[in-house]
Protein backbone atom coordinates (compact mmCIF):
# COMPACT_ATOMS: atom_id res chain seq x y z
CA UNK A 1 0.00 0.00 0.00
CA UNK A 2 2.82 2.43 0.85
CA UNK A 3 4.40 1.90 -2.57
CA UNK A 4 1.19 2.79 -4.42
CA UNK A 5 0.77 5.96 -2.34
CA UNK A 6 4.36 6.99 -3.08
CA UNK A 7 3.98 6.35 -6.80
CA UNK A 8 0.72 8.30 -6.86
CA UNK A 9 2.34 11.22 -5.03
CA UNK A 10 5.26 11.19 -7.44
CA UNK A 11 3.06 11.10 -10.51
CA UNK A 12 0.84 13.90 -9.23
CA UNK A 13 3.88 15.98 -8.45
CA UNK A 14 3.10 16.12 -4.75
CA UNK A 15 6.40 14.60 -3.66
CA UNK A 16 9.25 17.00 -4.42
CA UNK A 17 12.32 15.28 -5.81
CA UNK A 18 15.01 17.89 -5.40
CA UNK A 19 16.91 18.74 -2.27
CA UNK A 20 16.08 22.38 -2.81
CA UNK A 21 12.38 21.67 -2.50
CA UNK A 22 13.02 19.67 0.62
CA UNK A 23 14.77 22.70 2.11
CA UNK A 24 11.76 24.90 1.31
CA UNK A 25 9.38 23.05 3.59
CA UNK A 26 8.16 25.44 6.24
CA UNK A 27 5.45 25.25 8.87
CA UNK A 28 4.21 28.66 7.76
CA UNK A 29 3.51 27.67 4.15
CA UNK A 30 -0.12 27.68 3.19
CA UNK A 31 -1.25 24.33 1.80
CA UNK A 32 -0.64 24.30 -1.92
CA UNK A 33 1.46 27.47 -1.97
CA UNK A 34 4.74 25.73 -2.88
CA UNK A 35 3.03 23.70 -5.58
CA UNK A 36 1.42 26.85 -6.97
CA UNK A 37 4.80 28.59 -7.04
CA UNK A 38 6.44 25.67 -8.87
CA UNK A 39 3.70 25.01 -11.40
CA UNK A 40 2.18 28.45 -12.07
CA UNK A 41 4.70 29.38 -14.76
CA UNK A 42 2.89 32.50 -15.98
CA UNK A 43 2.41 33.80 -12.41
CA UNK A 44 -1.33 34.44 -12.69
CA UNK A 45 -2.06 32.81 -9.32
CA UNK A 46 -3.73 29.73 -10.80
CA UNK A 47 -2.61 26.46 -12.34
CA UNK A 48 -3.98 25.89 -15.80
CA UNK A 49 -4.37 22.45 -17.31
CA UNK A 50 -1.47 23.24 -19.68
CA UNK A 51 0.75 24.23 -16.75
CA UNK A 52 -0.13 21.01 -14.93
CA UNK A 53 0.60 18.96 -18.05
CA UNK A 54 3.95 20.73 -18.43
CA UNK A 55 4.78 20.03 -14.77
CA UNK A 56 3.89 16.37 -15.22
CA UNK A 57 6.11 16.23 -18.31
CA UNK A 58 9.01 17.68 -16.30
CA UNK A 59 8.38 15.15 -13.54
CA UNK A 60 8.23 12.30 -16.05
CA UNK A 61 11.56 13.40 -17.53
CA UNK A 62 13.07 13.58 -14.05
CA UNK A 63 11.80 10.09 -13.15
CA UNK A 64 12.81 8.57 -16.52
CA UNK A 65 16.48 8.67 -15.54
CA UNK A 66 17.70 6.62 -18.50
CA UNK A 67 15.61 8.55 -21.03
CA UNK A 68 14.00 5.50 -22.62
CA UNK A 69 10.49 6.98 -22.57
CA UNK A 70 9.13 4.78 -19.76
CA UNK A 71 9.37 4.82 -15.98
CA UNK A 72 10.33 1.37 -14.80
CA UNK A 73 10.50 -0.24 -11.38
CA UNK A 74 14.23 0.47 -11.06
CA UNK A 75 13.68 4.20 -11.63
CA UNK A 76 10.84 4.32 -9.11
CA UNK A 77 12.99 2.46 -6.58
CA UNK A 78 15.76 5.02 -7.19
CA UNK A 79 13.32 7.87 -6.57
CA UNK A 80 12.00 6.14 -3.46
CA UNK A 81 15.52 5.62 -2.15
CA UNK A 82 16.36 9.30 -2.76
CA UNK A 83 13.22 10.36 -0.85
CA UNK A 84 14.05 8.02 2.02
CA UNK A 85 17.65 9.29 2.12
CA UNK A 86 16.38 12.86 2.40
CA UNK A 87 13.91 11.82 5.11
CA UNK A 88 16.73 10.18 7.09
CA UNK A 89 18.85 13.32 6.72
CA UNK A 90 15.90 15.47 7.84
CA UNK A 91 15.46 13.29 10.93
CA UNK A 92 19.13 13.72 11.79
CA UNK A 93 18.90 17.50 11.31
CA UNK A 94 15.82 17.63 13.53
CA UNK A 95 17.70 15.81 16.32
CA UNK A 96 20.65 18.18 15.97
CA UNK A 97 18.41 21.25 16.01
CA UNK A 98 16.56 19.96 19.07
CA UNK A 99 19.85 19.46 20.93
CA UNK A 100 20.95 22.99 19.97
CA UNK A 101 17.68 24.45 21.29
CA UNK A 102 18.24 22.75 24.65
CA UNK A 103 20.25 25.68 25.97
CA UNK A 104 20.67 24.40 29.51
CA UNK A 105 21.44 20.82 28.44
CA UNK A 106 18.71 19.20 30.57
CA UNK A 107 17.45 17.00 27.72
CA UNK A 108 14.27 19.04 27.38
CA UNK A 109 13.35 22.08 25.30
CA UNK A 110 11.25 24.55 27.23
CA UNK A 111 8.90 26.98 25.54
CA UNK A 112 11.38 29.80 26.21
CA UNK A 113 14.28 27.81 24.71
CA UNK A 114 12.15 26.93 21.70
CA UNK A 115 10.92 30.47 21.15
CA UNK A 116 14.29 32.18 21.67
CA UNK A 117 16.57 29.94 19.59
CA UNK A 118 16.40 31.00 15.96
CA UNK A 119 19.86 30.45 14.48
CA UNK A 120 18.60 30.38 10.90
CA UNK A 121 16.84 33.71 11.39
CA UNK A 122 20.00 35.17 12.89
CA UNK A 123 22.04 33.80 9.98
CA UNK A 124 19.64 35.26 7.42
CA UNK A 125 19.40 38.67 9.17
CA UNK A 126 22.73 39.84 7.78
CA UNK A 127 22.29 43.49 8.71
CA UNK A 128 21.07 42.63 12.24
CA UNK A 129 17.97 44.79 12.07
CA UNK A 130 15.68 42.07 13.44
CA UNK A 131 13.76 41.72 10.15
CA UNK A 132 14.33 39.62 7.03
CA UNK A 133 14.25 41.42 3.72
CA UNK A 134 13.54 39.62 0.45
CA UNK A 135 17.25 39.92 -0.41
CA UNK A 136 18.29 38.33 2.89
CA UNK A 137 15.84 35.47 2.42
CA UNK A 138 17.05 34.93 -1.15
CA UNK A 139 20.69 34.94 0.00
CA UNK A 140 20.15 32.29 2.67
CA UNK A 141 18.05 30.14 0.32
CA UNK A 142 20.82 30.33 -2.27
CA UNK A 143 23.34 29.34 0.40
CA UNK A 144 21.31 26.23 1.27
CA UNK A 145 20.61 25.40 -2.39
CA UNK A 146 24.31 25.63 -3.25
CA UNK A 147 25.14 23.47 -0.25
CA UNK A 148 22.51 20.87 -1.19
CA UNK A 149 23.98 20.28 -4.56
Amino acid sequence: MKRSVLITALLLGLAPLSAVHAQEISGTDMPGKRMLQRVDVNGDGAISKDEMLAARERLFTKLDRNGDGVIDEKEIEGARDAIMDRADAAQARLGTRWRRMDGNGDGKVSEDEFRNRMPLFDLADRNGDGALSADEIAAVRKLFADRAG
